[in-house]
């Protein structure tokens, strides 16, 4: 028996980094679920230090990676593939676009794309809040978060994975891209550190997420249909996502993520068309000009000021250096995810679309839901979006719409659909990164594992929402998710390394062409393999 275990640990698994990755999750997560208020209160001192100490390396190294990924696709390295030079995509541009976004911002634009204007609307970093400017300042900071930078952080790994996969024929983890500063190594302890970080990052960060739209889709149905909000609506919530997930693992990527993502999509973008029609369009149309400018005008300054006062100082804490943090740690997921499913494109188209569209989409996005709800505050329509949880923010305002009372609950569902939907497909890719980062970088890999990292995904989110209800008032899940972001800080001192390190092997192949890499590129990426993959 123990030996068929270590058979199948050695074929199907990386065991250092499974193993490893395994025990601490559990670990982790038993410290969270037992003891709450300790875990949190070690999380939140750890957080602050890294924020109070390195708050500056976030802010200068997101900046960096923006002008790093532009220059890039403007060099001559743009014209380089994500494979050998006769590939081609594997994905067209809208089901590559769609699983993009939906993996990488979908859920959260849905769950702060009323709430996060209206906090910083009520609390801006400078001045008096619930004004005009205060208004202005609010879409100025939420776009901040939501649009370059975090796209930015995702390319500089889903780029360095795509190349050194494609082009060099290394395994599809984050390690491989120092293969030029520390060659076979990777494959040893090192290597082994990077990915289990990312593990880290990436299942925390998902069962944090399950969580949080378990959270949301409650209130929504609480909202709408008046049904108890509590722990077993949560519950069963989680169970119905990972229901869906795990039918999207049985059908595969193309299948089964793509489909899902496409889709989605198709929904996310009928109840934008929805709220914008019957929102106030004029007033909509003039902010998104209005706020984009504001936001590109400014963008330099923004992207590079540290506050020195106390609320400045407090806000970039709580808010953009708790992303930027969240971000790094999350790169790994999206990094990866969107490397796998770029085979084929150029890296200047890699990079421009993966940068501009999904930052055009969330722009529109925050437009149109929170341009909606300060429109309504600051016209004194409705004084209970100022008071709603982040969760209920977007029921609120499609309940406030003037429209039908039918109609705003047709679009309520429609925005809980989305939610759900958007989840399933993050817990999907999200056990399709997770088996790759624990199975040594086979971009392919058995779908039994998929399946077991999903149904943990679940598990792990619902431990920590039973755990959470039974403790009082500490939150497991949140006291996990400022855990996982705690590994943004060296891992952010990975991505620049990253940087180097893809410069000097571009550098390296334009100067003279590395033997085989335009010939060979990603092995296991021939024809026959590829129909293999599709067949599984």
């Amino acid at each position: 028996m123990q030996q068929r275990i270590r058979a199948y640990l050695n074929e199907h698994t990386n065991p250092p980094v499974f193993l490893v990755s395994g025990v601490a999750m559990i670990a982790l997560v038993v410290l969270a679920a037992v003891f709450p208020s300790q875990f949190s209160d070690i999380a939140n001192a750890i957080l602050n230090f890294i924020t109070s100490d390195f708050g500056w390396l976030y802010v200068g190294s997101t900046a960096f990676f923006l002008v790093f990924v532009i220059f890039v696709a403007l060099s001559r390295w743009g014209n380089l593939r994500l494979g050998p030079d006769d590939s081609k995509p594997e994905f067209d541009t809208w089901s590559w676009v769609s699983m993009m976004f939906t993996c990488g911002m979908g859920i959260g634009l849905v769950y702060y794309g009323v709430s996060e204007p209206l906090m910083h609307f009520k609390n801006p970093p400078v001045g008096e809040g619930g004004t005009a400017h205060a208004a202005q300042v609010a879409m100025n900071y939420t776009f901040f978060h939501w649009c370059l930078q975090p796209w930015a952080i995702y390319i500089v790994l889903g780029l360095a994975l795509g190349y050194f996969s494609y082009r060099r024929g290394l395994p599809l983890k984050p390690a491989s891209a120092l293969y030029p500063l520390i060659g076979d190594r990777i494959y040893g302890p090192i290597g082994h550190a990077i990915d289990i970080l990312a593990v880290f990052g990436t299942l925390f960060g998902l069962a944090t997420s399950i969580g949080l739209g378990a959270h949301q889709i409650a209130a929504g149905l609480h909202t709408l249909f008046s049904l108890p909000g509590g722990l077993g609506t949560e519950i069963l919530v989680i169970v119905v996502i990972e229901m869906i997930a795990i039918a999207s693992v049985m059908l595969g990527v193309d299948a089964g993520i793509r489909r899902l993502s496409v889709i989605n999509m198709w929904l996310a973008i009928a109840l934008g068309l929805f709220v914008f029609l019957v929102g106030p369009k004029i007033y909509l149309l003039s902010n998104l000009m209005n706020d984009t400018g504001y936001y590109i005008q400014h963008l330099p300054q923004t992207s590079l000021n540290m506050f020195t006062s106390k609320e400045g100082t407090e806000f970039q804490k709580a808010w953009t250096l708790f992303y930027w943090g969240w971000w790094i740690s999350w790169s790994p997921f999206v990094g990866l995810f969107i490397a796998r499913i770029s085979y084929g494109y150029t890296i200047r188209k890699f990079i421009l679309g993966t940068l501009l569209i999904p930052s055009g989409a969330s722009i529109v996005w925050f437009v149109i839901f929170g341009r909606t709800a300060l429109h309504s505050v600051l016209n004194g329509v409705d004084k209970a979006l100022m008071s709603a949880s982040a969760p209920q923010a977007i029921f609120v305002v499609l309940q406030q719409l003037s429209v039908p009372n039918i109609i705003s609950i047709i679009a309520g569902v429609t925005a809980i659909v989305v939610v759900a939907l958007f989840f399933a497909t993050s817990s999907d890719s999200g056990s399709l990164v997770v088996d790759i980062l624990t199975n040594g970088g086979d971009p392919n890999p058995i779908w039994q594992q998929r399946l077991f990292w999903a149904i943990m995904e679940g598990v792990v989110a619902a431990v920590l929402l039973i755990a959470g209800t039974l403790g009082g008032s500490a939150d497991p899940l949140s006291a996990l998710q400022t855990a996982a972001v705690t590994t943004g800080l060296p891992f952010c001192v990975v991505l620049l390394i990253m940087c180097y390190a893809l410069m000097r092997a571009m550098n390296e192949e334009t100067s003279q062409p590395v033997r085989g890499a335009r010939q060979q590129g990603s092995s296991g990426r021939t024809k026959q393999a590829e129909e293999e993959r599709r067949s599984a």
